[in-house]
């Protein structure tokens, strides 16, 4: 598993994301807090606070590469 900081800002941002990484067949989670939440969900990504960094993680033993390129836009 590995972990980074996020950004989603926006709902443009939020949309682009989630189709991001819908590409890919690993889980995803975002950590905010105390919640939990599946990334591949719009509806749960915007019941967070998203003024404020949240931590992805990513469960996924190889392929890290390829993914992290395209979480580049949003990566803090």
């Amino acid at each position: 598993m590995k972990t980074v900081q996020i950004s989603l800002n926006s709902i443009d941002k939020v949309k682009s994301f989630v189709n991001a990484i819908t590409q890919f067949d690993y889980d995803f989670d975002l950590i905010s807090g105390r919640y939990v939440i599946d990334a591949k969900s719009i509806m749960g990504i915007f019941s967070l606070d998203l003024s404020k960094p949240i931590e992805l993680a990513i469960h996924v033993e190889h392929d890290i590469d390829e993914i992290l390129e395209a979480l580049q836009p949003y990566l803090v």
